[in-house]
């Protein structure tokens, strides 16, 4: 058991710009490393851990869309970017030693698992790490809303996104140097807002299921191990 950490089954989102590190596109091999070390660090102390990764660093259907693609061919494309960095993350779990099964919405039985629910859960139960890829097999939806799908299929204690900041602001900490980061915030006030967390689609679903989200930074090294034990510095979302 975990006892260290307040959850015991969580999902943990990860943009696909997180894995390019000081690259420009692509995946960079030692962000991809750092990464894995964090999950397997948790998964050692007995943290069940699920990962839906975006696929920002290699394809953006939005932008492809604007380039002539049609936006369902483009998200479909993007759907299948992020099989390549579920399955560059599955290599680095297994080189530390942590058992890892790649599920796919969009079936390739020669790459990786069909995604199969009652599966994946007692893959989790056998303490493997399951990461899902190609979104909710469906263009028009993002991979936030796909992490929220699964964390609720899941049955998941809370759904963590790691991102480029330590939290959520209220105003861009980037080109505002006063903006405030939010210790708690409801999902109420996330939509209301206009907060960008997550698509409200994503955010109505954990609110419909209560499941919290935890942002945090990806760039803070130890910070998912803080963020579970409960000392990191990171934004809850709840009711």
């Amino acid at each position: 058991m975990a006892n260290s950490y307040q959850y015991k089954r969580v999902l943990l989102k990860i943009s696909g710009e997180a894995l390019m590190g000081e690259q420009a596109y692509g995946i960079d091999p030692k962000m991809v490393t750092r990464v894995a070390s964090e999950v397997a660090e948790a998964h050692n102390k007995g943290l069940q851990i699920a990962l839906v990764i975006g696929a920002g660093n290699i394809f953006r259907g939005l932008s492809a869309a604007g380039s002539g693609i049609e936006r369902s061919t483009a998200d479909y494309m993007g759907m299948l970017a992020t099989v390549m960095n579920a399955l560059a993350m599955q290599s680095a779990l297994e080189q530390m030693g942590v058992d890892t099964r790649v599920q796919s919405a969009i079936p390739m039985t020669t790459v990786c698992e069909p995604y199969i629910r009652r599966r994946a859960v007692r893959h989790m139960e056998k303490s493997r790490v399951v990461i899902f890829a190609a979104g909710t097999g469906n263009p028009y939806f993002t991979t936030d809303t796909a992490a929220a799908l699964r964390a609720a299929e899941m049955d998941c204690d809370a759904l963590l996104k790691g991102t480029q900041v330590d939290g959520v602001y209220d105003s861009d900490p980037k080109t505002n140097s006063n903006a405030t980061r939010y210790e708690t915030l409801t999902y109420h006030k996330v939509l209301t807002d206009d907060l960008k967390v997550m698509d409200a689609a994503a955010i109505t679903l954990m609110r419909e299921n209560n499941i919290p989200i935890i942002v945090f930074s990806l760039h803070d090294k130890g910070g998912f191990d803080k963020v579970m034990a409960g000392q990191g510095v990171c934004t809850t979302i709840q009711s």
